[in-house]
């Protein structure tokens, strides 16, 4: 499947979330009108080792299609071999996280950390090209700090090695989530780029993310916290961008009960109330007694019980519309 004449046709994908963009959330994000999912970043030593774990976080449903697996790592032929997994694993591409700012991660070279030698950068993915024959996208930062940004470099790297596409989140490492993404310099590296170029921080709204299109210049848009208050942002995104006038029906309780539905397929209950809770509580952000119902929902253990209270709870603020929450720390989950 081509990837990047998927992006034509639909500019909006779904951005690598640890612990969130698992096979499930996939899923139904893909129901929810999103054109291109990744999945959240997954150790190359893990699957190298063959870790049971590791291996049931690569899994996808057909449905997905086109899907990604993001790996992270620090040695290239490991990398290399992980990639050739995916690959027989049937993917659509490869996606290569050298974006991470989480410490765990940098400190032993992955992530973000390969920003700061460009020779790793290449021999990278040259390594990989040579053993993977499916698409190859890698998503990054603009640099590690401010005094060593390095988005336009990368990106000519990722042309010369053929690399498909490069996602760039507007924030350095030292950044972190802190501050504003940087789209004027996402704009800069996509004006001189000689290959796709992908924004990605700060999208919130659907306007957003249409307006981030425009002005950037990119090929795409990628959204990640955005969709967990509003899981129709990709839809509404692509029709802004079409410019249809039309209204969008949304019910909440019809969504949950579609995220309730892929939780069930792919988890056990335990992790089905966990992931309930926490898609709930996000779903709720910017209506009213948002604050009082995801204490509520911490108070009940049983997925059907966290599921009525959900659905009691949006049927009394149905007539509400979602204000501005994007500053609100119980949003900021993850990191990818």
């Amino acid at each position: 499947m081509n990837i990047v004449s998927k992006l034509k046709e639909n500019p909006f994908v779904l951005a690598p979330m640890a612990a969130i963009t698992d096979n499930a959330f996939r899923s139904f994000m893909k129901e929810m009108g999103v054109s291109i999912v990744v999945s959240e970043l997954i150790s190359s030593n893990g699957i190298k080792f063959g870790s049971e774990k590791t291996l049931a976080m690569m899994k996808f449903d057909s449905l997905q299609h086109p899907v990604g697996i993001q790996i992270f790592g620090d040695d290239p032929m490991i990398m290399g071999e992980a990639a050739k997994k995916v690959q027989d694993m049937g993917a659509d591409f490869v996606d290569l996280n050298f974006g991470c700012p989480v410490k765990k991660v940098v400190q032993k070279g992955a992530g973000s950390a390969i920003l700061k030698d460009l020779n790793c950068v290449r021999s990278m993915l040259s390594t990989i090209r040579k053993v993977c024959t499916i698409p190859i996208t890698i998503k990054i930062r603009t640099g590690w700090d401010d005094n060593s940004r390095n988005a336009h470099e990368v990106a000519q790297i990722a042309y010369e090695e053929g690399i498909s596409w490069v996602a760039i989140h507007g924030r350095t490492r030292a950044q972190d989530y802190t501050g504003l993404s940087d789209w004027d310099y996402i704009a800069d590296v996509k004006a001189s780029a000689k290959l796709p170029i992908i924004g990605n921080g700060d999208i919130h709204t659907a306007a957003q993310a249409v307006e981030r299109l425009k002005t950037s210049g990119c090929d795409g848009v990628m959204i990640g916290r955005g969709c967990l208050k509003n899981p129709w942002i990709f839809q509404e995104a692509l029709f802004l961008s079409q410019g249809s006038s039309g209204v969008l029906q949304k019910s909440h309780a019809e969504a949950f009960a579609r995220l309730r539905f892929y939780l069930e397929q792919n988890c056990n209950e335990h992790i089905v109330s966990i992931q309930l809770r926490k898609f709930a509580g996000w779903f709720s952000s910017g209506y009213p007694g948002g604050s009082e119902f995801r204490k509520s929902i911490f108070q009940v253990k049983l997925p059907t019980e966290i599921f009525n209270l959900t659905l009691d709870y949006f049927n009394s603020v149905n007539k509400f519309n979602q204000i501005d929450t994007s500053d609100e720390k119980f949003l900021m989950g993850g990191h990818g």
